[in-house]
């Protein structure tokens, strides 16, 4: 554990600080996010940007409670990268539990915030019914072009996941960002240290949906990727990760990272 930084200044002081680690403008707590969203005061964050999980990877129940590693690569069990949790559910218990946290998400966003969800095609249909079930207003779907996938004869590759987005109200046409794309080009990253982390371009090119200088949270940190680009972009950011093995992970990358670039300025 480091000194509490100064993106945490902004939970309630009565709570008791789980483990966590930050440095300049970034932290992440190691905890569950049904518990920690609760104790964040009000207008806290300027957008949620989020990767979380799908409880997907199956056409059934039965491949669905095959372990994250099972389900999402196809490296060896002895190379194979940690499992995390959440990610068992059936789609109408995984619906509850994404709009349970997202009502909390919403209480703690400012009016207009953002907000950026990841998702693949089977879950899309329930997470666009739990943004609006938590109050959110949606506006939208981007799009994540993996350019690769798996190729099977005689049908249409399944080489895209989404981004179902959309605002806590009202959200002004005169915001200080620009017309981000609809459509993201990026291929998976090599040397992954999570099952399912996204590459650092493309969340430096999503969290630009925030005006600059905001506080951006992920409530699901994985690899710490989009706190690292919101770091990158100029912004705050906190994330907050459930499993031991990738609260170690991320926040190692991100002082890793970080200090990379203050010594090579």
């Amino acid at each position: 554990m480091t000194k509490t930084p100064e993106t945490l200044n902004i939970l309630n002081p009565d709570f008791r600080m789980p483990e966590h680690c930050g440095g300049d403008r970034w932290s992440i707590l190691h905890g569950d996010s049904l518990q920690i969203l609760r104790q964040f005061e009000p207008n806290s964050f300027d957008a949620i940007i989020t990767d979380p999980p799908y409880a997907s990877g199956g056409s059934n129940q039965t491949t669905k409670n095959r372990s994250t590693s099972e389900k999402y690569s196809s490296m060896s069990k002895e190379k194979a990268l940690p499992d995390f949790d959440s990610d068992q559910m059936d789609q109408l218990s995984w619906m509850f539990w994404t709009a349970a946290w997202l009502q909390d998400a919403r209480r703690i966003a400012k009016p207009g915030a953002p907000v950026c969800l990841f998702i693949d095609w089977r879950q899309l249909p329930a997470m666009t019914l739990a943004l609006q079930w938590a109050g959110w207003t949606w506006r939208g779907v981007a799009v994540w072009d993996k350019v690769a996938s798996r190729p099977q004869k005689g049908r249409f590759r399944q080489q895209s996941e989404y981004i179902v987005w959309g605002s806590n109200g009202k959200m002004p046409l005169e915001r200080n960002v620009g017309c981000l794309p609809g459509v993201f080009r990026y291929p998976n990253p090599q040397n992954r240290i999570h099952v399912t982390e996204k590459p650092l371009q493309l969340m430096r090119d999503v969290v630009q949906i925030c005006e600059p200088g905001g506080r951006i949270l992920d409530p699901f940190a994985g690899a710490g990727t989009t706190v690292l680009a919101a770091v990158q972009e100029g912004y705050e950011a906190v994330g907050i990760e459930m499993s031991d093995a990738y609260f170690q992970r991320s926040t190692e990358r991100l002082k890793t990272a970080l200090e990379s670039e203050v010594n090579q300025n």
